[in-house]
This record gives C-alpha cells, structure tokens and sequence, in this order.
C-alpha cells in the first residue's frame, strides 16, 4: 500500500463500499473518508440504492464529484486504476454483513484489493482468502490485534510532557468525534498552531493518521500504555504545539463506556465535548437508558480533574434554523462556546487554543 501524500507520494485510488447503508449512520466510515483522507483517493462508492447520485451531496449538501454505482463492475469502468475497495461501514459488533460478502468476491475477480476495518476479519474467511491469492490481491484487516510484544504499557511518563493535550469526547457514539477532531486540526494548523491528531479508531487510520492505534482491538491492559505512547511519539515527531486525542463511545455508554483512559492514562487536562441536541436514548435503545444532561457531563469531566472548553452539537435530525436556535440556547446556558462543525466550521474556538497552547496568532480583525 502506498503511503499518504505527506511525503509527496501519490495516493492510491479506492472506492467505499457501503451496500445500501451510505444515508445511515452505520456508514460512518464511509462519511469520514468522504470528507477527508490523506492515505487515498476516494473515487466512488458502491451502494445500489443510492447508485447515481454524488456521495458528498448526499452527506452534506456539498459537491465533491463522488459518484455513487450500483455494481463494482460500473465503478471499475469508469476508474480503471482503483486499487483498493474499502468496507465503509462500521456496525455494532463489528460484523460483516452477509450481502457484502458477493460484492468483496467481485472486488478481488477485478483485482482489487480490500480494506476492512471490522471485527470479523476477511482473511479468516477461507473462500475470499482462497481467491484473494488466486487473483494476488491483497485482504487487509486493520482491526486485526497486534502482537503483545508490539505493545506498551503505561509508564506515567506522559506527566512530563507540557505539550497540552485535548480529548475529543462525545456523549454516545457517531456524535461527530474524530470529524470535529480534524477540523479542529486542519482549523489550528491555518492559524498558525501546529496541532496533531491522534487517532484511536479503525477510519482515523484509513484516514491516513499517523500517530494512534485502534482501542478496540487492543487488549485492556495495553490500551492505557498505548495512548500514551502515541502522544509521546506524536511530540516526539512532529513538535506539536497541542495534541488532539479523538474519543470513542462515551463515559457513560453502558455498551461500551469509554473516556476515562483519554482523560486519566492520555493526561487530557481539556475536552471539547459532543452530543446530539434531539437524541434521547443511547444508541436510539429506550432500554439502554436516556443520555444524561450536558451539564451533569460536564461535572463528571471535572471530577477527572479536566476541563470542558467548547460544546460542539451533532445537528442530525435538525434543520438549520433549530440547530442555530440550539447553539444560542446552549451558550447561554453553559457560557461556553457551541460549535457546528459542519455549518459553521470551528474558527470560534481557535484563539482558546492560540491562549493553552502559548502560539500568537494573528488577528483578522482589521487595524
């Protein structure tokens, strides 16, 4: 596989495959990698009820030239250098799905090569292994467990370190985590402040990050020691000024909590926090229990000794006007700034972070 172009190099051509899926939020791998990769070049995406549109229209209302097929064959043809079909879907549990299993058969007989980033890994499969060698492709199973002897455990070393670091969190999960993370990012490095990601999930690799590792596939006693690790390589490397430490599920998610190992084992003295202003229940499930207030989640942070900085709303299910009206209302409520990453980007934030990470900004007011 080739690498990302931050060394110049050419990124490799692939498709998303999300069967039906791309308009729900099972589809999240396939969301962010539409919005930004630096490890491909996203050229289409295979879904058959969704086949002649333009993905990033339907995502977001912006033309990005994504054209969506109905058959592998279709997207082939009109990309004749694709070299990798991406999974892009993320489903709880992390199996795959039956009806994508004809549709990976037909990548390999075309000579691609696949990306998965579930849990059910495509080389256990012994047909597709079978055919991937006949037509020398590869299958990549990224959420694959490392071996124990490749893995660190917590040191307390991260103590030392004075670069701060900013956890990512949300209230559930597929609130708009690792996407908020990158803006906020892309937004620090236009203004000057050299901020870095780590990624901690299965799309931010695909996404061509450098620094991270996948938390669910890490086995628990290593996942301290490798967050850690990542953020002290990620200062080692790149100087960072601050650190972006992208979340998973959510403190109090009681089918996967998650977030403390950010705040505790990462040292994240501060946290941009995300939630959904019209989902009541985790996941949807009325029987998993109702989200908790933002406030009361704000509270819980601070007994972890950080801090929450900015709220940033998940406005799926909201027109515009709602989402605004939300934004006004919870920043007079909470006296912190509200951000709607995708309407309005995250610019509000950036002189908070110019003031904790100590770089002068300049100013776009005018003399």
């Amino acid at each position: 596989m080739q690498n990302t172009n931050a060394e110049g190099n050419c990124r490799p051509e692939a498709i998303l495959l999300t069967n039906g899926l791309l308009r729900t939020s099972d589809a999240k791998t396939a969301h962010g990698l539409i919005r930004g990769t630096e490890r491909f070049n996203i050229t289409g995406v295979i879904d058959h009820i969704n086949a002649g549109k333009d993905a990033g229209e339907l995502l977001d209302g912006k033309h990005r030239n994504i054209p969506v097929f109905a058959k592998v064959e279709e997207a082939v043809a009109a990309f004749p250098h694709i070299h990798f079909c991406i999974i892009g879907v993320a489903l709880s549990g992390g199996r795959l799905p039956a009806p994508f299993i004809p549709i990976i058969r037909s990548c390999i007989v075309h000579g691609l090569s696949v990306v998965n980033g579930l849990h059910q890994y495509l080389n256990d499969n012994t047909e597709l292994f079978a055919l991937a060698r006949t037509h020398q492709v590869e299958l990549i199973d990224i959420r694959r467990p490392r071996p124990v002897e490749l893995l660190h455990f917590w040191t307390g070393e991260i103590y030392d370190l004075k670069t701060p670091v900013i956890a990512v969190l949300g209230m559930d999960c597929a609130t708009g985590k690792r996407t908020t993370a990158r803006l906020i990012r892309d937004a620090c490095q236009e203004a000057g402040i050299n901020a870095q990601m780590i990624y901690t999930g299965q799309t931010g690799w695909m996404q061509g990050g450098r620094h991270g590792f996948i938390v669910d596939s890490t086995l628990n006693d290593f996942i301290s020691g490798e967050i850690e690790h990542a953020i002290l390589q990620c200062a080692s490397d790149t100087s960072a000024d601050l650190i972006l430490l992208e979340g998973q599920s959510s403190l109090r998610n009681p089918s996967g909590p998650c977030g403390s190992e950010f705040l505790l084992s990462g040292n994240a003295r501060y946290v941009v926090l995300l939630f959904a202003p019209k989902q009541k229940y985790y996941k949807d499930h009325p029987n998993w229990g109702m989200i908790p207030s933002v406030s009361s989640e704000i509270e819980l942070i601070a007994q972890y000794g950080s801090k929450v900085i900015a709220i940033a709303l998940n406005t799926e299910d909201c027109s515009d006007e709602e989402a605004k009206s939300f934004q006004n209302e919870f920043e007079d409520r909470l006296r912190l700034p509200v951000l709607l990453p995708l309407q309005e980007g995250v610019a509000k934030l950036i002189p908070m972070l110019a003031l904790i990470s100590g770089v002068n900004i300049k100013s776009n007011e005018p003399e």
